[in-house]
């Protein structure tokens, strides 16, 4: 009876020593997000849509592969500039199908005075070819430690790359690096399939989705590749903490040549070579039979190349059958 009692003495010394012990801070220099301090970071947009990665109908002109301005706006929990699998906004709407931005602007503004909470907003210059980079610089406080931005794909019908509150302050410190592929989203407003296709409204309007190699799952669109597990990322964007510096905010600017700064990750990744096979169209039906009355004769059908192949894809199949007939006609 006598091991309870010793039993419980050891554990209240283990308890009164622990007490004794007090837990030393481990060291840091990591910034912490604190109501009073900001951050600030840099944020360079790369676009990598090469026509290596991406051969399926690859825009050469009227216009060729872009990307519009980046619209970037850092805010608390309770704003979106968009989501995925929710509707696009009017002002989303005009961004990712005209590339107008002022309506977006004004819902931003409608947000801060309905009390969600948007510190600023900022913009990079437009990317004018499908591989390039913008930079700019934005702030955040840790009441509004969240990123959104927007860049619209250059041509297409409602086509964009984007985050969605990206949040900038993990376990109490400012991230100092931040690196993440981007792939394309439907805003869900317009039904074209490809990218040079009509503006063609969709009603009632989808909500915004991803796109993938498989959907939408329609032959006619510029990013099915039924051979790709997943599509190779068409943009990236790198957040770098920076230290404060006077940045003014600015809105959208036009689009110029000197942000197309070619980078390693851009060379990198034009060694992207996607398949892409050869499309034909249905067969046509069988022509009449030709030959001599009393001789067996022949038929010819035809179909004729859709899209060519291209990095290795499958090549086009035979475009012309003929069968034995008996002639027609004959008497």
């Amino acid at each position: 009876m006598a091991v309870l009692p010793s039993l419980q003495r050891a554990l209240i010394s283990v308890c009164f020593l622990a007490c004794l012990v007090t837990p030393m801070p481990l060291p840091t220099d990591a910034p912490t997000c604190t109501p009073d301090e900001s951050a600030h970071y840099s944020l360079t947009f790369t676009g990598k849509w090469t026509q290596d990665a991406f051969p399926k109908q690859y825009p050469i002109y009227r216009p060729p592969a872009q990307w519009s301005n980046l619209i970037g706006v850092s805010h608390s929990v309770d704003y979106h500039m968009w989501r995925r699998g929710d509707f696009a906004s009017n002002g989303v709407r005009e961004f990712t199908e005209k590339g107008e931005a002022w309506t977006l602007m004004k819902e931003v503004e409608a947000a801060g005075q309905r009390g969600q909470s948007v510190l600023g907003v900022f913009s990079t210059p437009a990317v004018t070819a499908g591989s390039g980079q913008a930079s700019a610089e934005f702030e955040v406080f840790a009441s509004n430690p969240y990123l959104s931005f927007m860049v619209r794909i250059v041509p297409s019908p409602d086509w964009f790359v984007g985050v969605d509150s990206l949040d900038l302050c993990e376990s109490g410190q400012w991230k100092e690096n931040v690196s993440l592929e981007l792939f394309p989203y439907d805003a869900g407003t317009d039904s074209g399939f490809t990218f040079s296709s009509p503006n063609y409204e969709t009603i009632p309007q989808d909500k915004v989705m991803q796109i993938t190699s498989s959907s939408p799952s329609h032959p006619a669109n510029s990013f099915f590749y039924p051979r790709l597990k997943h599509l190779p990322p068409i943009a990236k964007v790198t957040l770098t903490k920076t230290k404060k510096t006077n940045q003014i905010i600015s809105l959208p600017a036009e689009p110029t040549q000197s942000n197309q700064l070619p980078t390693d990750n851009e060379i990198e990744e034009k060694h992207i070579k996607t398949p892409l096979d050869c499309e034909v169209s249905p067969w046509s039906p069988w022509g009449l039979c030709k030959g001599k009355c009393g001789d067996s004769g022949v038929r010819h059908r035809t179909r004729y190349v859709l899209m060519h192949s291209a990095n290795h894809g499958t090549a086009c199949p035979l475009l012309e059958e003929e069968k034995k007939c008996t002639p027609d006609n004959c008497l």
